[in-house]
């Protein structure tokens, strides 16, 4: 199958954090998009660690005959900013940028069907996060005021523990060299007072950091829709006899009563985001493109 080149481009950000936001589209095999796919990237060095994953995902899901957008969100990657300026509602508001542009990009390339009375049918959107990534998709969807369905990569069930292992990052440095000693709750007051930290290379702000600390993975309403959205939610784990955690089942009770359609799998493979060598997981490859083509296809849009 003829694979063709993605487009590389920077994407003018209309949010109150201006710049321009990197960008990578993969263009869908189709002609017509049978759904659109917003790739939403996780925190910090995970973004990089993840990086070829992600581009790996995309192609196939390109192949597939979905219309990708990669985003570099501010301050990340090669994005406006620096990691110290972004704040956690300036990567929401990137989300919806990246939305909304993926409507218009593909608004010509979509055939309508007639869906009932008054109402046309179209692909659906699909917000795919990896780990703080999960946590924006679903804070995105609660603003985007559009139907969407959901990839999640190895979601946390809240945004405070993975602050939590960020700032253990410090103290693990600082233990090296002795140094330790009460480094957490210097980090904690500092944040408390509106200081930056510098963790790993990285400055973390508190508007940042009180943001991801603060998000959970909550859904957004669904208003009983037909056919019900999709969340998709994939774990890793290279031992044979590891199973899905207890975080899924707890957390998707309420996405579940919200009325979205449900899928889990426990999927072979290494935790790629935080690998020393840069690591490639096939079978997760695999395991999203059959979510995401083996579920209806089509969601009402109202005139």
């Amino acid at each position: 199958m003829k694979v063709v080149p993605p487009e590389v481009f920077f994407l003018p950000a209309k949010t109150a954090a201006g710049g321009q936001r990197f960008c990578i589209y993969h263009t869908a095999q189709d002609a017509s998009p049978r759904g659109l796919v917003l790739y939403i990237h996780p925190f910090a060095e995970e973004m990089n660690k993840a990086r070829r994953m992600a581009a790996l995902q995309s192609v196939a899901l390109a192949q597939a005959g979905f219309a990708v957008l990669q985003i570099d969100l501010h301050g990340c990657g090669d994005s406006s900013g620096d990691f110290g300026d972004a704040t956690w509602q300036s990567w929401v508001d990137d989300v919806l940028l990246g939305c909304q542009w993926l409507r218009e990009r593909t608004r010509g390339q979509i055939e309508f069907v007639t869906a009932g009375n008054n109402i046309q049918a179209q692909p659906p959107l699909w917000l795919w996060g990896l780990r703080a990534g999960c946590l924006l998709a679903a804070e995105a969807a609660r603003q985007l005021g559009e139907l969407c369905n959901f990839l999640f990569w190895q979601p946390p069930a809240a945004g405070k523990l993975l602050v939590q292992q960020f700032l253990r990052l410090k103290v693990a440095g600082d233990l090296m060299g002795g140094q330790a000693k009460g480094v957490m709750q210097t980090m904690r007051q500092q944040l408390a007072n509106g200081e930056s930290v510098e963790i790993a290379g990285y400055m973390l702000a508190p508007g940042l950091a009180n943001g991801l600390e603060q998000a959970l993975l909550v859904p957004p309403a669904t208003v009983g829709t037909f056919p019900a959205p999709q969340v998709a939610w994939f774990e890793l784990s290279p031992r044979q006899d590891a199973n899905l955690s207890s975080v899924a089942t707890h957390i998707l009770t309420p996405w579940q009563q919200a009325g979205f359609q449900v899928a889990t799998q426990l999927v072979p493979g290494p935790a790629f985001w935080q690998t020393t060598e840069i690591e490639d997981a096939p079978a997760l490859i695999q395991a999203t493109l059959s979510a995401v083509t083996t579920t209806p296809q089509c969601h009402p849009q109202s005139e």
